[in-house]
């Protein structure tokens, strides 16, 4: 209920806006909810992912590749609130090369739709409390939803650095609104060692805009992701120890972790143990102070993961639990192996 009372809201202040292009502050929120169960298990720390989850998360990962995976992934956010799902595809190209496309779907349904409700018994345009009224029989519904499709490319630079870039196209609607844009993410990955790994990715490197039919366009301004993973191999497995760094450039104040001034700071972080590559456990924390926990399972060619959330409003009130199911198809086969 609140989310749709939130979006209900934005509908309504969309409406009165006219031709102008504004900073959004959280504009390109829904590009940054995360997607994998893997990655979302250890609290969204992935600026090293390496596999066919790095073209969301730096795609500079996904030269890491030796054989061509596929990704899907459903996530039950805030209960049954938000509806949101990931798939992807990569594929390696010669010996240096891999070349993805991925997408994200978040979509809201059942939004209360006041604005011809109104019952007005003055006729004077505004809300009287004592004498006006909602008419419920005019009350409807509507959605709103967000596309992201990235076209991705990455590139073994040497045996330790690997460089790539997304191309993203954005769509999203409102009721009867309706917006597009396009925007640029390039990364960096470095191995310093073969158990550490450093990532940069700057998001929205150009400063994205999105253009609403209303007339409104909103900029959204550039992010930048370092982060770091740690591998260390104890009792019969793999510990996996990540953390991620967010810049934003957006005046988030007291929204974020860190605030100074325009710019602020926020922290991922998560482990895993991976159990003779088998199975894995998994915990973390992310930049909106959520922790998070989940599991993994590999089979022959296929990684199944599932990681869950809580959100707390207050220490009396949390929204509904979220639940991600994904997994990563490998074809691990001779012929598709990179090269040949």
């Amino acid at each position: 209920m609140r989310i749709h009372l939130i979006l209900g809201a934005t509908l309504a202040a969309a409406t009165t806006l006219g031709a102008q292009t504004v900073f959004g502050k959280y504009g390109g929120e829904f590009m940054a909810l995360g997607v994998g169960g893997r990655a979302l298990g250890m609290g969204g720390a992935a600026a090293t992912a390496t596999d066919v989850t790095a073209g969301y998360y730096n795609p500079a990962g996904l030269a890491a590749l030796d054989y061509p995976q596929i990704s899907m992934m459903h996530d039950e956010r805030y209960g049954d609130l938000i509806d949101y799902n990931y798939a992807a595809v990569a594929l390696p190209h010669g010996e240096d090369l891999t070349f993805a496309l991925g997408a994200i779907r978040l979509g809201v349904d059942g939004i209360y739709d006041t604005r011809d409700a109104l019952y007005d018994a003055n006729g004077d345009g505004a809300l009287d409390i004592w004498t006006d009224r909602l008419d419920y029989d005019k009350v409807t519904e509507f959605g709103a939803q967000d596309w992201a499709i990235y076209a991705s490319g990455a590139k073994r630079v040497s045996d330790n650095l690997s460089v790539g870039a997304s191309v993203k196209a954005i769509y999203r609607s409102l009721a009867e609104y309706d917006a597009t844009g396009v925007g640029i993410d390039v990364g960096a990955q470095y191995a310093i060692a073969p158990e550490a790994i450093l990532g940069v990715v700057a998001r929205d490197v150009t400063t994205t805009l999105t253009a609403w039919s209303t007339g409104r366009n909103e900029l959204i301004p550039p992010t930048l992701k370092t982060g770091a993973v740690y591998f260390l191999p104890l009792f019969g497995g793999v510990f996996a120890f990540a953390a991620d760094l967010d810049f934003r450039f957006e005046n988030r104040g007291d929204a974020s972790q860190l605030a100074l001034g325009f710019l602020s700071a926020d922290a991922h972080a998560g482990f895993e143990f991976d159990y003779a590559d088998v199975f894995a456990v998994r915990a973390g924390f992310t930049d909106v102070n959520q922790f998070t926990v989940g599991a993994g399972v590999r089979l022959p060619k296929l990684r199944v993961d599932y990681s869950f959330a809580r959100f707390a409003l207050s220490e009396n009130e949390r929204l509904p639990d979220s639940h991600r199911v994904s997994f990563v198809l490998t074809l691990e086969q001779e012929k598709y192996r990179r090269g040949n």
